[in-house]
């Protein structure tokens, strides 16, 4: 077998340890790319093709991380990872690690954490890696690596949510989910999620956002049912899909472009976060992204034609702060 082919078997695994490191698609795959250029250069070949690949894509996402979270700091409005609708790389003897790890609300848990911390816990705890293996990986010792995996895991412990366990259970309830969200059914709607549901967006300052009030399941419910139902109207579609391996959606307009991705938490029966991806920087490798903006302003002409907009319901579209606001 070649190297270039041995490294193809392995670029499934790498792209997702880089990805759940870095929590961008595109920052992972330049970090597999710069690990095949580092490799291909290598004079040597490894003993541990494996090991050897896997500790020279953490390295490189331990460094782009350590620069990108001083852009995140400046980032406008909530930061949400870039949405992943498909892992490549599958482990049936770790499924449930890989799957847990992927989910937006897990890898906003591993914001919280270092850099080192981060690759120590994904490594290890998410695709199970030695401590020799992890120390070598990271440029640490195996007792510093242990000490940082305690307090990795302590971290995300305290702040994992829980979710509904039967997966089956929770497709069927975001099948009902959509198929209200479409209709625009505020009862309906308003029966799956949570009282305390939150919709959060996140538009980087380039796409309308949510404005941070939108929660509740009233609000939620009554938000929903004004603009989804002339989205449709417009041409837009609703495309169930796994995001991150959540029950959600990709929303297109009327040329198939992607509007946004919509991905569900469910709780104990319940909807209890709504997370929308909306900025178009985090975007392009769904498809080819829409103009968000002018989505919004058809879809919100639409909706004041069939019905003027009244005191208590008014949607606001603001291009320079990036924030969409029913009240």
């Amino acid at each position: 077998m070649t190297r270039a082919e041995r490294f193809e078997q392995l670029r499934p695994l790498l792209f997702s340890i880089a990805y759940r490191v870095l929590g961008s698609v595109g920052e992972a795959e330049d970090a597999v790319q710069e690990t095949w250029l580092r490799y291909d250069a290598s004079p040597t070949e490894p003993t541990s093709t494996k090991s050897f690949l896997s500790a020279v894509v953490t390295r490189i996402s331990i460094d782009v991380l350590r620069s990108a979270r001083v852009r995140r700091e400046e980032y406008v409005g909530p930061w949400f990872p870039e949405p992943l609708l498909a892992d490549p790389y599958s482990d049936p003897e770790r499924s449930a690690e890989l799957a847990d790890s992927l989910s937006m609300a897990a890898l906003l848990l591993l914001e919280r954490l270092s850099p080192l911390e981060r690759a120590v816990f994904v490594l290890r705890e998410v695709f199970g890696f030695g401590f020799g293996e992890v120390a070598a990986a990271v440029g640490r010792s195996e007792a510093a690596c242990r000490q940082l995996a305690v307090r990795a895991r302590r971290h995300m412990d305290a702040g994992r949510p829980r979710f509904e366990a039967d997966r089956r259970a929770r497709e069927e309830l975001a099948e009902r989910f959509f198929d209200a969200f479409r209709e625009g059914e505020v009862d309906g709607l308003r029966a799956l999620l949570a009282a305390d549901v939150r919709l959060v967006g996140d538009g980087g300052g380039k796409a309308p956002q949510w404005s941070t009030h939108f929660a509740g399941a009233e609000n939620v419910a009554r938000l929903l049912a004004a603009l989804v139902p002339p989205f449709l109207r417009i041409g837009g579609l609703v495309e169930p899909r796994p995001v991150n391996g959540e029950p959600g959606a990709v929303l297109r307009d009327r040329d198939g472009k992607v509007v946004g991705t919509w991905a569900l938490d469910i709780v104990d029966g319940q909807v209890r976060t709504i997370r929308t991806v909306i900025n178009p920087d985090k975007l392009g490798h769904v498809g080819p992204v829409a103009d968000a903006w002018a989505v919004l302003r058809e879809t919100t002409r639409v909706a004041a034609e069939a019905h003027p907009p009244r005191t208590d319901q008014v949607i606001r579209a603001t291009p320079g702060t990036g924030v969409a606001e029913v009240g």
